[in-house]
């Protein structure tokens, strides 16, 4: 129940603030149009009973009634502006009060108050007849105070501002009466005042004046033009009904022709004979001009025998009364050579194919001239040095016919000129130009820009690269000329160059199918015709001469020693050696060519650094410095192998060389030597393995190695015994002996190696991979093997230092 009362009490507090407050009175205010925006048009603080702050804090507005804001409110002043400058004959028109409604809205409370601007007339516009002219034409008898209507000049202002009276410039025979019509408009009506006489004013100008009453004042001009019509009755008469004259063609503007005469019994302005065409053609109006006073007629075109031999001009003579009277000049126009012959093509050939025999008609023209007599007769000739001459024909007809035989190649048009000149004095001519273009035959093959070309190609290429370009020129065209490429069969290096090479057949680009390998092939020739599109096809021929050049994509070889994953051979080298002692020698090629094969060895790593040295062209390992006896017994060399090219490409080669103490007796100083050597050799692995391996996995791998050793060193305790029996050693070897090479060394050794058969063929077979040649032939007597490892010859030395090696090992 009270939340009932609640509502209650609130409607009716609003519908009191809308009674009391909201509905408020109206202001009306004024402003005149064409003021600038921003203009004031009124104060409201004083009629809204408010003060600017108030003003402000009610957040009042102004609120357009119409589609456009024409004013806005300035809060924090309390004026009314002018949001844009108004046109009052735009927004209202015609209407007497032209008003627009707003509304100023002021919030807590709530108050509206209408606000009523009109807008104010300005006199803006000058009063504007419908035509700048007036003409009336009033008879010399018309009676005075005869009324003429004039038409009402039109203002788009209002009141005052619109038209309020007219004016006539000052004359003897006119006056002006200024009416009003119901609506409060003004209108005049002019008056005739005086008698009017043609022959004493025939015309009057006058200037009506519309002012309005505006200020300033506007005002508005419009010109009356008056014409007296005259009262004639008597007709003018010419001289002679009929005249003849003749008259030269090409004379000059206004040469006298002939000049009519006619006469008028009138007085007066009714006595004045005009002269004018009556009812004559446009040509005689091009042609001719007739003096409107005097009667001359005279030449005012071009006066032409060939478009017009004569002329029948009708002339009339009128006075001012308005009767006329008709004569007739007939002229005849006098040829004379002003006319050039015309040459017309009839027909034309064109394009003429190159190959057109003698005798072909290319075009068949006429020639004619507008002229008579000698005038009208003409002669043609053309152009000499040219494969054309000219046949005449009945009827003023040329043919132009082929003498001599065409090469489009050579001249691909010719233009013709052909002179026509008639026989009048003086003579004319003209000149006609034709243009014949010579179509092509296929007479000519396409043409190479070069007899051979020699391109060039890196191995190692991408499938599809670009080789070069081949261009044959047609000296044809059009279809004769459009040239297709394709290849010739034939071989490179027992392949077909389709599986090397192709072609784009439009443009001429060479491409390479595949990757080439300059090992492989170094340069191989491509045959490439040419074929035009001309019917039937002419071709020629090209050899293109493909050099693949060399990259560097391989590393240096080593041919010896063999590196083939097995333990490498050793090499024995005395202790008493001396500096310089040729120890072995790298042998290592390279597969690429030039200085990509060039080949430099150095030293890489070395057990003892100093001891040994390498040659850095020929490869040869020698000894930098004698060999003392605290040098290990055990050397390994690491030999670098690298090549010129760019970048570099490198190999290794691992040598493995054993310090012995002399070669007389390499087997039993063996088993001489120490074993605390061997055992340090052997520490310096395990060593190795016990930094690699796990603590458990290397007392497994020690326990194998001693029991390795012990068996190795057995074996050459057997080995040794053995060696002394059955092998001797020394100068008196067997003949049967086999001589041995030990590679590809600078110098030769020769040696010779004995054994028993059977005796250690277990202990030598793992040397066959280690030499490229290796074969064991069986002894002719004795039971002696032979052993060979080439065509050089190794001294004995060397062979117990590799049969030690061996058997170390």
């Amino acid at each position: 129940m009270r939340n009932h009362n609640s509502i209650w009490q609130g409607w009716s507090f609003f519908l009191y603030l809308c009674m009391c407050g909201a509905i408020c009175e109206s202001f009306r205010y004024s402003v005149p149009e064409e003021k600038k925006s921003g203009s004031l048009v009124a104060n409201v603080l004083k009629d809204l009973k408010v003060d600017v702050k108030e003003l402000s804090v009610r957040r009042a507005r102004l609120v357009s009634k119409s589609t456009k804001q024409y004013f806005q409110l300035d809060p924090h002043s309390g004026n009314v502006l002018l949001n844009d400058k108004i046109d009052r004959e735009a927004l209202c028109g015609q209407k007497d009060l032209c008003v627009l409604l707003s509304e100023i809205v002021l919030e807590n409370p709530l108050q509206v108050h209408r606000i009523e601007i009109e807008i104010e007339d300005v006199n803006d516009n000058f009063p504007q007849f419908s035509q700048k002219e007036f003409l009336f034409e009033i008879p010399e008898q018309t009676q005075t105070n005869a009324r003429f209507p004039l038409e009402k000049a039109r203002d788009a202002d209002r009141g005052e501002n619109a038209v309020q009276n007219y004016t006539l410039s000052p004359n003897d025979h006119f006056r002006l009466d200024v009416l009003s019509r119901s609506d409060g408009t003004k209108y005049a009506e002019l008056v005739l005042q005086k008698q009017l006489d043609r022959e004493e004013q025939s015309h009057f100008p006058l200037i009506l004046s519309a002012t309005d009453g505006g200020i300033p004042k506007r005002t508005g001009t419009a010109k009356l033009i008056i014409d007296v019509l005259d009262i004639n009755d008597n007709a003018p008469h010419f001289h002679q009904s009929l005249y003849k004259v003749k008259l030269m063609e090409n004379s000059p503007l206004d040469t006298l022709v002939t000049k009519v005469e006619a006469n008028d019994q009138d007085l007066g302005t009714n006595a004045e004979i005009t002269y004018s065409f009556s009812q004559v053609p446009e040509n005689v109006l091009r042609s001719f001009k007739l003096s409107k006073h005097t009667g001359e007629l005279t030449v005012a075109g071009t006066i032409d025998y060939e478009e017009e031999r004569n002329y029948e001009i009708n002339i009339k003579a009128s006075d001012g009364g308005g009767l006329s009277a008709y004569c007739k000049v007939i002229v005849e126009v006098e040829d004379r050579n002003d006319n050039a012959p015309e040459v017309t093509l009839t027909s034309l050939t064109s394009p003429l194919p190159e190959d057109s025999p003698p005798d072909t008609v290319v075009a068949l023209f006429s020639v004619t001239d507008q002229d008579s007599g000698d005038n009208g007769r003409t002669a043609c000739t053309t152009e000499a040095n040219l494969p054309f001459m000219l046949k005449a024909s009945e009827n003023n007809y040329y043919q132009l016919v082929t003498q001599q035989p065409l090469d489009r190649e050579s001249v691909s048009e010719y233009n013709i000129t052909i002179t026509a000149t008639d026989k009048g004095s003086p003579r004319l001519s003209s000149r006609r130009i034709i243009n014949v273009q010579i179509s092509d035959v296929n007479d000519n093959s396409p043409i190479f820009e070069k007899s051979t070309y020699e391109m060039q190609i890196r191995e190692n290429n991408i499938p599809g690269h670009l080789i070069g370009l081949v261009h044959a020129d047609d000296p044809d065209t059009e279809q004769n000329a459009k040239v297709t490429y394709s290849l010739l069969p034939g071989k490179a290096s027992d392949q077909p160059v389709s599986s090397y090479v192709s072609i784009n057949s439009e443009t001429g680009n060479l491409y390479a199918i595949r990757s080439l390998d300059y090992e492989q092939v170094k340069d191989f020739q491509v045959t490439v015709r040419a074929v035009d599109s001309g019917s039937p096809p002419l071709s020629s021929k090209v050899m293109i001469r493909v050099v693949v050049l060399d990259e560097n994509d391989n590393a240096p070889f080593i041919l010896y020693p063999l590196q083939n994953g097995t333990s490498p051979s050793n090499d024995l080298v005395p202790r008493g050696a001396e500096a310089g002692y040729l120890v072995t020698k790298v042998v290592a090629v390279d597969r690429d060519s030039g200085q990509n094969s060039w080949l430099s060895y150095e030293l890489l790593k070395a057990t003892e650094p100093g001891l040994f040295g390498v040659g850095v062209q020929n490869g040869e390992v020698k000894t930098m410095r004698p060999i003392n006896k605290r040098d290990s017994f055990k050397q390994k060399l690491i030999i670098g192998v690298r090549d010129n090219g760019s970048p570099p490409q490198s190999t290794s080669a691992t040598l493995s060389i054993l310090l012995v103490d002399g070669f007389s007796d390499p087997y039993m100083k063996m088993v001489d030597i120490p074993k605390d050597e061997v055992v340090e050799e052997e520490d310096r692995t395990l060593t190795l393995y016990l930094v690699i391996c796990l603590a458990v996995i290397s007392f497994i791998f020690l326990v194998s190695a001693v029991v390795f050793v012990a068996i190795k060193i057995q074996k050459k305790r057997k080995f040794v015994e053995s060696s002394a029996l059955n092998f001797p050693v020394g100068p008196n070897f067997p003949e049967n002996c086999g001589d041995a090479d030990a590679g590809s060394l600078s110098r030769a050794y020769n040696y010779e190696v004995c054994l028993a058969g059977g005796s250690l063929n277990s202990e030598f077979r793992f040397l066959r991979p280690l030499f490229p040649v290796f074969s064991v032939e069986p002894a002719q007597s004795q039971g002696v093997q032979r052993i060979s490892t080439g065509s050089q010859e190794v001294p004995s030395h060397a062979a117990e230092r590799q049969l030690m090696n061996q058997v170390r090992i």
